[in-house]
Formats: structure tokens, C-alpha cells, sequence
């Protein structure tokens, strides 16, 4: 029974462990050799997201997101501020546990995607789980499949992951934040 429990803890630490709870230590744009390769042209070309904000803005912000990542959701609500300002595209990737892939499916499945991840939010708040999938979501798994793979092809192992086009390459934001600091970091009023 002990070792069960202590094999649980261990599992969860270590779902965790790609959850990140506050940016990369630089504050900026993450230093790392996984953001010289990441491509703003592959996430526009074969990511699957749902957007949220300002449908023609100049800025716009691409979110790595497990559905599972309280760090994740915590960003959404930053976000949620800075929606006339910037185009957000919520990205969904399975990294934390089984139930990540089922229900990022759901949310791009989700006809209302944006009041699909809210209600998400409020059940695992309450502790309830999350969303549930209405309905087969097979292409959606494949989707959220590919984009897990897409970021881990990055060499970014943590969730939530922001990128931003910056001149000829990409700005990564690895780590929530609250809303002031993500509105310095795309370039917004708080």
C-alpha cells in the first residue's frame, strides 16, 4: 500500500514536471537552443488551435497548452485581459497524463471552443476533471498528437509554452504569467 502511494506521488511529480509555473529564469525570451529552432512557419502551417482575441491583430501569440497544467490555466486567465489587444492560438499537446490528449481534443472539437475551455477551467477548478469529449474526437487525437510532437521536435519539454514572431525568427516564453508581465512580453498595455 505504501509503495502504491509513494509510486503515485512520483508519478504525479513527475507529470508535473513539465508544467511550469512562472517564465524561464531570463524573463524574456527563453535563451535556450530549443528556441533557435523553433519555426513560426511550421506552427502556422500545421498547428491545431483554436483562437481567442483580436482576429486581425499584428500580435499574435502562439500557446502551447496542456489541458491538465494548472500553470496552463492560470495563463488563460492572464490572457483573457489582453484579448483586444492580441490574437491568441491556444495550441493543445498531451504531456502530462491520460486524460491531456482526450480532452484537447475536445476543446478543437468543441463548436464554441473559447466557452468550451472556460467550462474546462471551472471543472478542474472545482476539482471535477475537466471536459469530457461529446462524440468521436479521433482527427481532433491526431491533431493534438501532432502538435505534441511539433513541440517536442522544438526540444521544449514544459507546458505552458508561448511564441511570438521577432523579426526573421521566434521570441519562446517558456512558463505562466500574470497578465501584466505577458502584456510587457507581447508588447500590450497592462
Amino acid at each position: 500500500m505504501r509503495a502504491a502511494l509513494v509510486a503515485a506521488g512520483l508519478a504525479t511529480l513527475l507529470a508535473l514536471a513539465g508544467c511550469k509555473d512562472s517564465p524561464s529564469a531570463s524573463g524574456g525570451a527563453s535563451s535556450s537552443a530549443a528556441a533557435k529552432s523553433v519555426s513560426i512557419a511550421t506552427i502556422e502551417q500545421q498547428a491545431k488551435g483554436f483562437n481567442v482575441g483580436a482576429a486581425m491583430s499584428a500580435r499574435v501569440v502562439y500557446v502551447f497548452f496542456d489541458p491538465q497544467c494548472p500553470h496552463c490555466a492560470a495563463l488563460w486567465n492572464s490572457a483573457k485581459p489582453l484579448k483586444s489587444q492580441a490574437r491568441f492560438v491556444w495550441i493543445p499537446v498531451a504531456v502530462l497524463n491520460g486524460n491531456s490528449l482526450a480532452q484537447g481534443a475536445a476543446l478543437l472539437a468543441a463548436p464554441d471552443p473559447v466557452a468550451a475551455m472556460d467550462s474546462h477551467e471551472q471543472l478542474m477548478a472545482e476539482k471535477r476533471g475537466g471536459i469530457v469529449p461529446a462524440g468521436n474526437v479521433d482527427a481532433q487525437k491526431e491533431a493534438v498528437t501532432r502538435n505534441t510532437k511539433m513541440l517536442d521536435g522544438f526540444g521544449i519539454a514544459s507546458v505552458p509554452t508561448l511564441v511570438m514572431k521577432q523579426g526573421d525568427g521566434a521570441r519562446v516564453q517558456e512558463g505562466a504569467m500574470p497578465t501584466d508581465a505577458l502584456a510587457r512580453w507581447i508588447g500590450a498595455q497592462p
